[in-house]
């Protein structure tokens, strides 16, 4: 597994593939963060806060992640080296965690840089100096470090459904839409359907299972047992769906 892992984040950072990831991800953040006027743009904002990389980041990611994941197993079915994976010593799971684990690294490098945003904000927004000559910040350290694992934890999930929509195509344009439509359904579609009343007061199950309530509790400053277990559940659901899709393919 480890060989594997390894050549598969080789793949991502020996290829120009990764670096198009980081970069597209870094140049469009910090456009609409710094540059754009809109609501986005970290200047434009009364308070000095992160708010608005954490509400846009999400829609960049469900449109970068599934670019990344189309070509991790489909790619593998339509050369035919999914059968040499077989013939390794390695199980149908540990293919799975490998190159899924590959797409955790790359997300988890992607994400670094932005903390330059957080350095940035906490320089502006310095309010004053205690007694004790200790500069005082306005910004919301606590809030910012659970926003920064809630992405992470969404953008882990984005790439299990990632996983999922490679497995059950070859085409690699098939499972990328695949892929960016399942990660919009969870984020906001679900969202949206729950503000529809469809169901009047059991509309709030529609939200539940969706990610976006998940990811802003978590952004509020508190990590909840309940939104940890259902970011794991839900990266599980699709891995386990994953696996049994590979197995099926040894048939």
């Amino acid at each position: 597994m480890k060989a594997l892992y390894f050549k598969e984040v080789r793949s991502f950072l020996g290829s120009i593939i990764g670096y198009i990831f980081i970069i597209i991800f870094l140049i469009t953040s910090g456009i609409f963060h710094w540059v754009v006027a809109e609501n986005t743009n970290f200047l434009m904002g009364e308070e000095v806060d992160m708010i608005p990389f954490f509400n846009l980041s999400p829609v960049i990611l469900f449109i970068l992640i599934p670019a990344i994941t189309m070509r991790m197993i489909a790619e593998e079915r339509k050369n035919g080296t999914i059968e040499l994976l077989f013939t390794r010593p390695i199980t149908d799971l540990q293919i799975i965690l490998a190159k899924y684990l590959a797409g955790v690294t790359l997300l988890f490098i992607s994400l670094l840089p932005t903390l330059i945003y957080y350095y940035s904000l906490v320089n502006l927004g310095v309010e004053a100096v205690d007694d004790d000559g200790i500069a005082k910040t306005v910004i919301d350290e606590g809030a910012t470090f659970t926003s920064y694992l809630g992405l992470f934890l969404l953008g882990c999930v984005f790439l299990a459904i990632g996983m999922f929509s490679t497995a059950v195509t070859s085409n690699q344009i098939v499972a990328f839409i695949l892929a960016m439509f399942l990660c919009w359904f969870f984020y906001d579609g679900l969202e949206l359907i729950g503000s529809f009343s469809i169901i009047g007061d059991m509309d709030f199950i529609f939200k539940y299972v969706g990610l976006t309530s998940h990811y802003v509790s978590i952004r509020k400053g508190l990590i909840d047992t309940s939104d940890l277990v259902y970011f794991i559940g839900m990266i599980a659901i699709f891995l386990t769906a994953s696996l049994a899709v590979i197995k099926s393919l040894k048939r």
